[in-house]
């Protein structure tokens, strides 16, 4: 058989609970439901360091956070492919592949050469014009309607309106969600012999939470599930989650408010499906739609209320597990389950495996467990923030239990997901000798690389004593403005 075609479309944002097939009744994904009829979806998947520029840099690499040195959107990596090999277009480019990316990198640099053949940005936010005026899809919208080159946010407002329900400002078909999907079918009946990697990046369902008419009012706010709320010790026992919604402006939503939030939510995975369905047909369309591989996936989640948390950056399961699904039909069954551990890192490997050659670096063969001829992951590892700081923090999943280690306070969980999916009940003190070995293994997975031994201190986890983490807010305007008063108006 040929080499496959290999297409990742990602979202940016999207809960693992998002998808109606796998039994998500708040969630309406008729194109997410038929890819993962199409193929296998992973329901214990998880984003190792659960925020943005870290995903990318890890199902890019192989790599975990750990070595590309990205553990947080504001950590000082250094250039990633030096640490981590040639990113994975590269490596599929030197394999004979056509390669072409789309929408959201969020690489640092901006504009990092990735080894895309064609490589079209359209990033979130943008802190000055020149950087709004390079995006592409900005460029193709000023182009079909200039009517909305006024606006400084295209995907909604950010700021004290990141958590503030909203309509987008231009229609369905001028989204960048409709880009990307125009896009990414323009490329894949685009006459080349070579097999083709693709790599579709969605900006949504990211806040702000702004879907375009009807999308907004698709689903009714009272049929909405309220929060799910746990034990306030283990709730709070993550400061940084309070000082992420104090950031954000979200540290006083009611259950009210969730509810709308939670339904143009869905309203926009909704949507960006609508979008993703566009790509499913032009995949079928093609004499070659069985030797195509498929993978969905996010780069992590969003608490949207649950332990009374917004945004991400923590390893409870809203967070940090992720939708993940495989299809090819070509090579692996339809409409089947896999309930062994994945995580993003295993992306490298599973497309490197299915080009001819494995190349795992960091990750599991997941190829090969799918085929039944490996076993699943036994355990992953997560990690958020500076080492040797008092935000970092660490998981180990493994089995039905999860590990967090908080450095600030030297704070502990443990979580059994079988017996306690919410995560509303820790059993320290019912397993001693478990969170024992729990801490002495993250302790040494920290001390063996590099980048993580400043987050040990004589064998065993460095903690700090507990500070509240200073609050303060994120201003996130574009185009230059960089706070309330500024511009025209301002005088």
């Amino acid at each position: 058989m040929s080499p496959p075609n290999i297409l990742f479309i990602m979202t940016d944002q999207q809960r693992f609970d998002t998808i109606a097939a796998l039994g998500h009744g708040h969630a309406r994904t008729p194109n997410l439901d038929r890819l993962a009829a199409r193929g296998i979806a992973c329901t214990n998947a998880y984003s190792s360091c659960p925020v943005c520029v870290p995903a990318r840099y890890t199902l890019m690499t192989g790599c975990e956070p750990s070595k590309t040195s990205w553990l947080s959107n504001w950590a000082p990596g250094d250039n990633v492919s030096t640490r981590c090999g040639p990113y994975l277009a590269e490596t599929l480019a030197a394999r004979g592949y056509r390669t072409w990316g789309l929408g959201k990198f969020h690489t640092e640099p901006r504009h990092e050469p990735l080894g895309f053949e064609t490589h079209e940005y359209s990033e979130e936010l943008w802190p000055t014009e020149e950087d709004f005026l390079r995006d592409d899809y900005v460029a193709w919208l000023r182009r079909r309607d200039p009517s909305f080159n006024h606006l400084e946010q295209v995907h909604g407002e950010r700021t004290d309106m990141y958590y503030v329900p909203q309509t987008r400002a231009v229609p369905a078909a001028l989204t960048v969600e409709s880009w990307v999907a125009t896009r990414a079918v323009e490329e894949l009946n685009r006459p080349d012999p070579r097999p083709q990697f693709g790599f579709m990046s969605f900006v949504t369902p990211h806040p702000p939470i702004a879907p375009p008419v009807p999308y907004n009012r698709l689903f009714n706010p009272d049929d909405m599930p309220d929060p799910a709320l746990g034990d306030p010790a283990i709730d709070s026992a993550d400061d940084y989650l309070g000082w992420m919604n104090h950031a954000v402006w979200a540290e006083d939503i009611s259950n009210a408010q969730a509810r709308q939030l939670r339904a143009r939510y869905a309203g926009s995975i909704t949507f960006i499906d609508e979008c993703i369905g566009k790509i499913l047909d032009a995949v079928e369309a093609r004499p070659d739609a069985a030797n195509t591989l498929i993978c969905f996936f996010s780069d992590h989640g969003d608490h949207m209320g649950d332990h009374g948390a917004w945004q991400k950056e923590s390893f409870f399961e809203a967070s940090c597990r992720v939708p993940f699904l495989v299809s090819w039909p070509a090579q692996l069954p339809a409409a089947a389950r896999h309930t062994g551990l994945a995580a993003l890192t295993d992306l490298f490997g599973l497309a490197t495996a299915a080009s001819g050659a494995p190349e795992l670096r960091d990750g599991h063969h997941l190829l090969a467990t799918l085929r039944d001829s490996a076993p699943a992951r036994d355990f992953l590892v997560g990690m958020f923030g500076t080492p040797g700081t008092s935000q970092f923090k660490c998981m180990i999943r493994r089995g039905d239990w999860k590990y967090i280690w908080l450095a600030n306070g030297g704070r502990e969980l443990l979580f059994n997901l079988r017996l306690d999916p919410a995560e509303s009940r820790s059993f320290l003190t019912a397993e001693p000798a478990l969170v024992t070995a729990f801490r002495r293994e993250a302790a040494d997975l920290l001390a063996a690389r590099e980048v993580t031994r400043p987050a040990v201190l004589d064998g065993g986890l460095r903690s700090f004593p507990f500070a509240p983490f200073p609050r303060v807010r994120i201003k996130q305007f574009a185009r230059g403005v960089t706070d309330f008063g500024q511009g025209p108006c301002a005088s």
